[in-house]
């Protein structure tokens, strides 16, 4: 399976779990899709997006995990001189 579909599946779930709140649009070749963005943090895919610009490296996997009242994007990297490493990205705060 290639990165940008597994991206696309990640992307996909993590919408999924936002409830009707947001929506998904699709890129204009049908590969990349967003998700719109319902508070003050980052979605998965622009977490990645962010990570990818600042790093130049190879995202191998990228995740939310939820702490405390927020989540919380972990997106592991292969960096330029062949070492792994994982960046946290704060996602969108929860209710309740």
């Amino acid at each position: 399976m290639t990165l940008m579909r597994l991206l696309a599946i990640l992307v996909i779930c993590s919408a999924m779990a936002l409830g009707p709140t947001s929506a998904i649009a699709d890129d204009p070749e049908g590969i990349v899709l967003r998700v719109a963005q319902n508070n003050d943090g980052k979605t998965l895919s622009q977490a990645v997006e962010q990570v990818r610009r600042q790093t130049g490296g190879r995202i191998l996997s990228a995740e939310t995990r939820t702490q405390g009242n927020r989540e919380v994007h972990h997106i592991k990297v292969l960096t330029k001189d062949g070492k792994v490493k994982t960046h946290k990205v704060q996602g969108r705060r929860l209710r309740g």
